[in-house]
C-alpha cells in the first residue's frame, strides 16, 4: 500500500511582538542604536524565534549529519571514491572528524544518522534506523529514490527534527557527508531557481578539468530529468536527490513547525532548504544563513531564500562545519541582549535629542 501524501501544517512566522521588544531593547542599551550590526539583527532574530525578548542563551545547540552515498559518484563527478564516504562515516562516529573537533569549540553536540551510505558495518547498524537504502540512483539516467523511499526518507527527517526538539535542542544545524552530493545538490538549484547547468556547477571537493567536465555533463542530464518533476516537490526529490538529502528537506520543514531555529551550512544544506521551503511555505523565515561558499550554486540558493551569510570563509567541507563555525555568533547576538547594561541600569546618558527644526 502507498504511503499517504506528505503534508505539512502552515508555518507560523517567527514572534512579531518578541521582534518588536527586541528591537526597543537594543535602543535603550549602553550603545549607540545599530552599532553592532547584523549581530543586532540575529539578535532580534532569534527573539522572535523564541517568543521572548531578551533571548534565552542557548543551552543545547545540535548538529544532525544526514549521510548517504549518491550513484552520480560512478560517473567521475568527485575528486574521491565513493567508499570514502563510510569510512569518514567511522572517523565521525569516533569523534575524529572536523565537525567533531568544531562542534566541541562551538558548544554543539553531533549526531550522525545513515540514510543511504553504502555500507553495512556493524559500527554503523546503530546510526542506521532510518536507513531507507544503500546509495541512490545514478540521477543522470535513473530516479534517486522510488516513490515510497522518497516519502520513507522525508519521513524521517520529520521524525529526526520532532525526538531532537523532544530532547531538548534549541538550535539545530543539518550536515551533510555523502561523496557527490554536490552534483544532486546543483541540479535541485539549478531546477528550482531556473538556472543552466554551467551557472551551478563549481569544484565542489577540489575536482581537477575534467571531471568538473564529467559534474558539469552529468548534471545537465540530470536537470532535463528534474525538469519534469518540478510542479511536486516530493516528485522532485524521487528524481534527484537521495535519501540523505529528502531527509535534510523534512528536518528543515519540520524544525519550523516546531518552530526551532536552524543554522544553514554550505551548498547541499541549502539545496535542501529550497525542496524544504517548497514542501512547507514560510519554513525560510526559521532558518538563518551561517556562512556562503565559492560554490555558484550556493550563492543562487541563498539569494533564491533572500537568507544573507553570516561568514564568508570558504568552509567548504560540508559535515554543517561552516555552520557551526557561525555558532558563536549567534551566542554572542543573544548574550548582548539579555546581558547588556541599559542605560537607565548603567547610569550613563543617552543619545543628545535633536533640536525641532524652525
Amino acid at each position: 500500500m502507498e504511503p499517504e501524501n506528505i503534508e505539512f501544517p502552515e508555518i507560523a512566522p517567527p514572534d512579531e511582538h518578541a521582534r518588536s521588544a527586541a528591537i526597543a531593547l537594543h535602543d535603550k542599551l549602553v550603545k549607540p542604536a545599530g552599532s553592532l550590526g547584523r549581530l543586532e539583527e540575529l539578535g532580534v532574530w532569534i527573539a522572535a524565534c523564541q517568543g521572548q525578548s531578551p533571548p534565552r542563551p542557548f543551552t543545547r545547540p545540535r548538529v544532525v549529519v544526514f549521510a548517504g552515498d549518491h550513484g552520480i559518484a560512478a560517473k567521475g563527478v568527485s575528486a574521491y571514491p565513493a567508499e570514502v564516504t563510510a569510512q569518514l562515516l567511522g572517523t565521525m562516529l569516533t569523534g575524529g572528524a572536523a565537525i567533531n573537533v568544531l562542534a566541541a569549540a562551538a558548544g554543539a553536540s553531533v549526531r550522525v544518522v545513515d540514510l543511504a551510505v553504502d555500507t553495512e558495518a556493524p559500527a554503523t547498524r546503530a546510526i542506521g534506523e532510518f536507513k531507507v537504502r544503500r546509495g541512490s540512483g545514478s540521477i543522470d539516467v535513473e530516479d534517486a529514490l522510488t516513490a515510497d523511499e522518497a516519502k520513507a526518507a522525508i519521513r524521517a527527517g520529520i521524525a529526526i527534527a520532532d525526538a531532537e526538539v523532544d530532547g531538548g535542542a534549541d538550535l539545530l544545524i543539518p550536515g551533510d557527508l555523502g561523496i557527490g552530493n554536490s552534483t544532486p545538490a546543483s541540479v535541485l538549484v539549478a531546477a528550482l531557481t531556473g538556472s543552466e547547468p554551467v551557472a551551478v556547477v563549481g569544484r565542489g571537493s577540489g575536482i581537477d578539468d575534467a571531471a568538473w567536465m564529467r559534474k558539469a555533463a552529468a548534471v545537465r542530464d540530470a536537470l532535463r530529468r528534474a525538469r519534469a518533476a518540478l510542479a511536486d516537490p516530493v516528485d522532485l526529490l524521487r528524481t534527484t536527490a537521495g535519501a540523505d538529502i529528502a531527509a535534510m528537506a523534512g528536518f528543515l520543514a519540520q524544525a519550523a513547525v516546531r518552530r526551532t531555529p536552524v543554522v544553514l551550512d554550505g551548498l547541499v544544506a541549502c539545496a535542501a532548504a529550497l525542496v524544504a521551503e517548497d514542501l512547507a511555505p514560510g519554513a525560510r523565515r526559521w532558518w538563518v544563513a551561517g556562512q556562503r561558499t565559492a560554490e555558484p550554486a550556493h550563492a543562487l540558493a541563498l539569494e533564491h531564500l533572500d537568507l544573507g551569510p553570516l561568514l564568508e570563509l570558504d568552509v567548504r567541507l560540508g559535515e554543517g562545519t561552516g555552520a557551526v563555525t557561525a555558532l558563536p555568533l549567534l551566542m554572542m547576538a543573544a548574550r548582548v541582549l539579555a546581558e547588556t547594561a541599559t542605560h537607565e541600569q548603567a547610569g550613563v546618558s543617552g543619545p543628545l535629542t535633536p533640536a525641532p527644526a524652525s
